[in-house]
């Protein structure tokens, strides 16, 4: 028994180093340039040593993206048991996404690139349920505030979406704009202003729409900036992801 255990433990030493190898090759010579053989030559392991672990670049990559998942939860979840508002609480949820993205982009770029028909269609069934799994805190971080806030009321009463469709709303305007802001050149600042900024004027225009109480004028570009302050520095104890404007 311990000999399975040690064996096991050097498995899971392994991969790890495997995975701490690939991502830092995805930084040094991008994601597109990923090669399994240069992962196995940088680890010094024959290359069939690396494939017991991971049957194809595909799950490899699947592999990595779940493990980047982890940080998301923690945010997710900090944020889902703060003691604020409900509505405070799923604003504070797009803020964790959008700090984890400033912290790690390449995380956000890998996992772009890992949800298309190319990676995730490729990757193995196995790989696919451990991914869905990992994700799995995070949607229920997400509905679970949304249910509390029908059980306290700031949902109107008889509000017929289910949690779960709900809140599809913020996450599509969130990976929307993080989508599109991440692609030079396809927003201008000059037009739109920061377009962090209007993420969240456009999430409260949503939440305004669903009648999430307390209501909030998304149009005072002020009380916006002294909100996503607040709860940065309240939630996360971080400072605002995105640049405010001298505040009047």
């Amino acid at each position: 028994m311990a000999t399975v255990d040690r064996k096991q433990r050097e498995f899971a030493r392994r991969e790890d180093l495997f995975l701490d190898c690939a991502q830092a090759l995805i930084q040094r010579d991008g994601l597109l340039n990923l090669q399994m053989s240069k992962i196995a030559e940088e680890c010094e392991y024959a290359i069939g040593t690396l494939y017991k672990h991971f049957a194809s670049k595909e799950d490899l990559l699947v592999a990595l993206s779940t493990r980047n998942c982890l940080g998301r939860v923690e945010l997710f979840e900090r944020a889902a048991r703060w003691s604020g508002a409900t509505r405070d609480r799923i604003v504070a949820i797009a803020l964790a996404d959008l700090i984890v993205l400033r912290q790690q982009p390449e995380h956000f770029r890998l996992a772009q690139f890992v949800w298309t028909d190319v990676v995730w269609g490729a990757a193995s069934a196995d790989s696919r349920q451990r991914a869905l799994e990992a994700c799995e805190p995070l949607a229920s971080a997400v509905d679970g505030i949304a249910a509390e806030a029908r059980r306290n009321g700031d949902l109107p009463t008889g509000f017929a979406m289910p949690d779960e469709c709900l809140t599809i709303g913020p996450w599509i305007l969130c990976l929307g704009m993080h989508t599109l802001a991440q692609q030079q050149g396809l927003l201008e600042p000059a037009g739109i202003g920061d377009p962090y900024r209007l993420l969240f004027k456009h999430l409260h225009y949503l939440l305004n729409g669903y009648g999430w109480r307390p209501l909030f004028d998304p149009g005072d570009d002020d009380s916006l900036d002294r909100m996503t302050q607040r709860l940065c520095r309240d939630v996360f104890d971080a400072p605002c992801p995105y640049p405010v404007r001298p505040i009047r």
